[in-house]
């Protein structure tokens, strides 16, 4: 059993795996991560602040996908900052 801790809400869970959303974030954390998503397949070569001023979501919370491993490097470079 892993304690876990919501990026979003900031709630103390428990699952049996590692997660980042608890239940009742999830849809909201899948909305950001579409958002970004089409938003990097429009615009490929786009670094964290742009992405944030955009999209109206922290850069902070972009990096973080990126730490999660659902966003990845696939040409070019991203710049954090």
């Amino acid at each position: 059993m892993y304690t876990n801790i919501c990026k979003h809400c900031r709630k103390v869970f428990k699952s049996r795996v590692k997660q980042y959303t608890c239940g009742a974030c999830e849809n909201t954390d899948n909305l950001f991560f579409d958002a970004i998503y089409d938003y990097l397949k429009k615009y490929p070569n786009s670094n964290a602040i742009q992405i944030s001023e955009a999209l109206g979501i922290s850069s902070y919370e972009v990096i973080q996908y990126m730490s999660e491993g659902r966003l990845s490097v696939s040409r070019g470079r991203f710049e954090k900052l």
